[in-house]
Order: C-alpha cells, then sequence, then structure tokens
C-alpha cells in the first residue's frame, strides 16, 4: 500500500497522521510525505523556468521540517516513509505526484470550513479527490468538547 500524504502547516498535520496510522494496515506500508508550496503566480511567465517562486525560499524550510517530522512519526508506526516539498499548484502538484509514485491512496486534509473561493473555485480536498486516479481520503480536524 502506497499512501501519499498530503500536508500543509494549517495545524491539521497532527489529526491527518492520527488518521492514516489508525486507517491504514502498516505492513509493507509506504508513504510520501508531501507539501506543496503554492507561488502567488501558477503560471510563470514564459521566460521563467516552472517552479521558479523566489517568494517561497524563506517558507522551504520550515516546510521540510513539517515534512521530516510527519514521517518520522510514520516510521515510528511502521512505515516505510519519504519525504518531498514542491512548488506549485497545491491540487495540480499532489495530482501529478500521486500519479508519478503510484499512489493507492492520497490522503489530505479538510478544514470543513466553506469560504467564497472555496465555494466559487473548491478546495484542494474537493478538487483532489474528483480528479485522483486513486483512492482518497480527507480527513477532517477532529472536534473539540
Amino acid at each position: 500500500m502506497r499512501v501519499l500524504v498530503a500536508v500543509d502547516d494549517s495545524g491539521f498535520a497532527e489529526d491527518l497522521l492520527r488518521a492514516v496510522v489508525t486507517g491504514v494496515r502498516h505492513e509493507n506500508a509506504e508513504a510520501l510525505v508531501l507539501h506543496v508550496l503554492q507561488p502567488v503566480d501558477t503560471v510563470p511567465p514564459p521566460e521563467m523556468a516552472q517552479g521558479y517562486a523566489p517568494e517561497l525560499e524563506d517558507e522551504k524550510q520550515p516546510a521540510r521540517v513539517l515534512v521530516e517530522r510527519i514521517a518520522a512519526e510514520l516510521r515510528k508506526a511502521g512505515f516505510t516513509a519519504q519525504t518531498g516539498v514542491r512548488i506549485g499548484d497545491v491540487a495540480n502538484t499532489i495530482l501529478g505526484q500521486a500519479a508519478e509514485w503510484r499512489a493507492d491512496l492520497i490522503a489530505v486534509g479538510s478544514h470543513g470550513q466553506r469560504s467564497i473561493h472555496d465555494f466559487l473555485l473548491g478546495s484542494v480536498a474537493e478538487s483532489v479527490a474528483r480528479r485522483a486516479g486513486c483512492s482518497v481520503a480527507i480527513v477532517r480536524r477532529a472536534v473539540e468538547n
């Protein structure tokens, strides 16, 4: 079983981690922990390389720390885990990495809150679920009492 775990820095990573550890059999399970940094302009001008986003340089190191922390927890639970930090449109990059890596499952978090942007364009989780070539688990934040 190959699970792409798409994390962001919104504070939902722990809930997503818990759901993957409790919901996926650990024997022979592989995880790719992925964080995608979205540039201000997802389509660079033709004279700039794809993925060139100097405004995100300061965010790369915290993103690496985040994915390494989640991967370490998955390894403790018995998963083989690798990490990735990519730059691009979040949903498209998750889908592209899942296809390239041949994921059996994409685990992605959902805030459970709808904004006008989500209403008009759709959330990342919804976009991934609609377009993925594999199963998708959408994990909502645990309800606090």
